[in-house]
């Protein structure tokens, strides 16, 4: 083997090694010369000629391989040598190794270092096989053939044991790579072929025999066995890199995108015998360099590298060159020019690496995109706080551990007044608000602790590993009294006081029940004016006979405990039913029937909800079926829950259940009762919008009760509004209630809205809204609440003979009638179900 060095530096360490080299070899110069001029015969020119002949082909055909920036070519040189050993003496070969050698080097202009360590190196190999040839016992015309086998077998052993130990130190040096790995690499492939010229050297013995003169017909032989040698190193090299290339481009299928990096430097390193490997993504921009050994820089593009010396680049493209991420540079020290393999090798390991890289890429943004879907269904969008379902389950999870250490108690926070800030700075500055509380809670928490804002102005902590119940109060105190120093929103100090309710961790309900308890303790605050309060059974007016409805309602949504009762809606002037509002109630199988107003906030507060209201719809769909059936078109009407109007899937449930009954959606009216959060939210404008334009009516409960009737109407597509039944209580006694009567009533017909009167329980009371202009009312005075069947055969059965009527008209037919001013408007169509009347 002969390195080919590439600098100076690298000369600079092989100085020693070359230097104890040359001086062997001209020792043995001097040794062969004063042997030959004394004491052994002298041969022939053309056996001189022959040998340097002989030597300077084996010298000179070769195989180069590349390792890292230098080139390193496998001779002949010791197959020649010791095919002169056998016509020649070891002086006489050392001598013309020597001559052929220095005229070879000189020719081709090699550089001196390596000229003498090549020719040094060679000189040595022939000593030494000669040496060995000479304590076999072995001389020149030597006729026995089998005296011959073995000697000239040692003989090339040595030759070509010391061409590797003396040449592989100096390419491991020159290449900085390992001299284990340089032994172990193709080491079969080179024992194959040292077989194979030991017995060129045999059979080039045999055929010497007969004529040394034939030596000269060697150096062809040699060529012919170099070529083919050529072609299976060369083939076997190739076959070595494509499994290398399908090896690598394997390793690259990961995910992740350092793992993917690091491989492919790494073994980007080992396939192309490169000093660095530098990858650069053009999405950072990032560089990642690095050796076989592993990554040495990871960071931003534009660093310069340590190696200095040639490049070769490949960019970072698909087949078809659509996708371009980057590009893969190969770093050598010295001059490097690739091969037209290793191009291509290079192209297919860039378009595989690009693959891997984007691949990676698109890996990790699905799951950037799953990590945002999942932090965003367990927090709070404006405050960054776990939100409700977060809280349920990381509270599930706690009660559940049945080792547990400490207590477990949960705070529940409202801010007071928190509509104030909203309607006087506006929604901005609410946000303000609630991400400053946000904070402040956040600060004031444990690291153990769960905060979680709820929704609106409501916020939760998580209280866990307490040492004592006790302890919760403490906590609680500390998490609100943090809230009460002003806020600072845009310049302005706001205060903001809240009220809290604590709750311990119950022995049955859960989580929700430990929600529903924390909620009754902070309205039981709110009511005394506390800052905290703790919940009490003894207090909580939830609890029919300390009985825990929020444990029951599973049971009774699943055993159908739950019934609905119709009151109907009358026509004031006829009698004549027009309608019918569907009223929950509770059959408990313990307790008897509960009033809705005990187990309908317990309800809304479980998770139950949905399911509570589909079986009420579903009911309440079935009797004006059969009422329809009978020949009773009236639509029914449904109180429906706040908190149903902010669940966007509850209009698709409505219609989905009018579908299932065959009932059009004008047959069902839904009652909302009047509340803040129905002006504040615009999901509830959109859930009612999509219900009014897919035919279903919308009826306004309670109105005048509350605090935002008007703005109300101006923002909710309802078309009939219920007066309260406690100004119809009150009308006859106090103006004030009189006149919100007829207020609603003039409003109403300006609106061009359906007003229904509750609470009816007199005919003074009847005939008094019917004269303001009231067309409809329900109360006792027609019907108590009647299951679906009593007030259907109550309709059949009808007033004085008259079917679909509960109670007699106000006035006979053809009767004369005085209207009181305003009471019907110029081209109004009349109210359903009033009859005409004459002028």
């Amino acid at each position: 083997m002969t390195p080919q060095r590439r600098s100076d530096g690298t000369d600079r360490r092989l100085l020693p090694l070359v230097g104890l080299v040359v001086f062997l070899a001209a020792v043995s110069t001097i040794v062969s010369a004063v042997r030959l001029a004394n004491d052994e015969p002298r041969v022939g020119p053309v056996t001189w000629l022959a040998l340097i002949s002989l030597v300077a082909a084996g010298f000179t055909v070769k195989v180069r391989i590349r390792i890292r920036a230098n080139n390193h070519d496998i001779a002949w040189t010791e197959t020649a040598v010791v095919i002169g050993l056998t016509v020649a003496s070891t002086s006489t070969v050392v001598l013309a190794t020597g001559c052929a050698l220095v005229l070879v080097t000189t020719l081709a202009r090699i550089p001196a270092i390596r000229a003498a360590f090549g020719v040094g190196k060679n000189m040595l190999v022939a000593t030494a096989a000669g040496m060995v040839l000479h304590a076999s016992g072995w001389q020149v015309g030597e006729e026995s053939v089998l005296a011959t086998i073995l000697p000239l077998s040692l003989a090339y052993l040595t030759a070509v044991l010391l061409d590797e130990l003396v040449a592989l130190p100096v390419i491991a040096i020159a290449s900085g790579e390992r001299v284990q790995e340089l032994f172990r690499e193709d080491w079969e492939l080179r024992l194959a072929f040292a077989v194979g010229r030991l017995v060129v050297v045999l059979g080039t013995f045999l055929i010497l025999r007969g004529d040394s003169r034939l030596l000269i017909a060697v150096p062809p032989l040699m060529l012919s066995l170099h070529l083919l040698y050529s072609n299976r190193v060369k083939a076997r090299t190739e076959q070595q890199a494509w499994q290398r290339l399908a090896r690598t481009t394997d390793a690259l299928n990961v995910v992740d995108l350092d793992k993917v990096l690091t491989t492919a430097v790494t073994q980007a390193a080992e396939l192309f015998s490169a000093d660095e490997v530098e990858i650069e993504l053009r999405d950072g921009p990032r560089a990642v360099r690095g050796t076989r050994g592993g990554i040495g820089y990871d960071g931003p593009a534009g660093d310069p590298s340590s190696v200095q010396g040639s490049a070769v680049s490949a960019p970072l493209e698909g087949h078809d060159g659509s996708a371009d991420v980057g590009v893969l540079r190969l770093r050598f020290r010295g001059p490097v020019q690739l091969s037209e393999r290793e191009q291509y090798t290079l192209r297919t390991f860039a378009s595989a690496l690009c693959t891997a890289v984007r691949n990676a890429q698109a890996y990790a943004e699905l799951a950037r995109v799953a990590a945002e879907h999942a932090h965003a269904a367990t927090h709070d969008a404006l405050t960054g706080l776990a939100n409700r379902r977060q809280l349920l389950e990381r509270g599930t999870e706690q009660l559940s551990t049945r080792h547990a250490e400490g207590v477990t108690a949960l705070v529940l926070i409202d801010l007071n007044h928190f509509k104030e800030v909203n309607d006087t700075l506006g929604h901005a500055a609410g946000d303000q608000v609630l991400m400053q509380v946000a904070d402040r809670l956040r600060a004031a928490a444990q690291p153990e602790d769960l905060v979680a804002r709820l929704g609106g102005d409501e916020f939760a902590v998580l209280l866990r590993g307490l040492p004592a119940p006790a302890v919760a109060a403490h906590r609680a105190d500390g998490l609100i009294g943090t809230l009460h120093q002003p806020l600072d929103v845009d310049g302005m100090r706001i205060s903001v006081e809240a009220s809290g309710g604590i709750a311990v961790a119950p022995a049955s309900g859960g989580m929700p029940e430990l929600l529903r308890r924390a909620d009754v303790a902070m309205y039981q605050a709110k009511r005394a004016g506390q800052r905290v309060s703790t919940y009490a059974p003894t207090r909580d007016t939830a609890d029919l006979g300390r009985l825990t409805l929020g444990g029951e309602l599973p049971r009774a949504v699943a055993d159908h405990e739950f019934t609905v009762n119709f009151q109907p809606i009358v026509d004031l002037a006829s009698g004549e039913v027009t309608g019918a509002e569907a009223l929950a109630r509770w059959h408990h199988p313990t307790h008897g029937m509960i009033d809705p107003l005990r187990f309908l906030e317990a309800v809304e507060r479980s998770g139950l909800l949905p399911a509570f209201a589909e079986a009420i719809l579903d009911q309440a769909l079935l009797a004006a079926v059969s009422w329809r059936a009978a020949g009773f078109d009236l639509p029914v009407s449904v109180n429906v829950s706040p908190r149903s109007l902010l669940d966007a899937r509850f209009p698709g449930a409505v219609l989905a259940r009018l579908r299932a009954h065959d009932l059009p959606p004008d047959r069902l009216v839904l009652e909302l009762t009047e509340t803040l959060t129905l002006s504040q939210l615009d999901v509830v404008d959109r859930v009612l919008s999509r219900l009014r334009d897919s035919g279903v009516r919308l009826a306004l409960d309670d109105f005048g009760t509350g605090y935002s009737s008007l703005s109300l109407l101006s923002r909710i597509p309802v078309h009939e509004l219920k007066i309260d039944r406690s100004f119809v209580t009150a009308m006859e006694g106090s103006a004030e209630a009189a006149a919100v009567i007829r207020s609603t009533l003039d409003l109403g017909r300006s609106l061009d809205l359906t007003v229904v009167a509750e609470g009816v329980e007199s005919e003074p009371q009847r005939r008094a809204l019917w004269e303001l202009g009231c067309a409809a009312g329900q109360g006792h005075l027609f019907a108590r609440p009647l299951p679906s069947g009593s007030l259907l055969a109550a309709l059949q059965r009808g007033s004085g003979g008259r079917p679909g009527t509960l109670v007699p008209p106000l006035h006979d037919t053809g009767a004369v009638i005085r209207l009181a001013p305003g009471r019907r408007q110029p081209g109004r169509s009349r109210p359903a179900g009033l009859p005409h009347l004459p002028a």
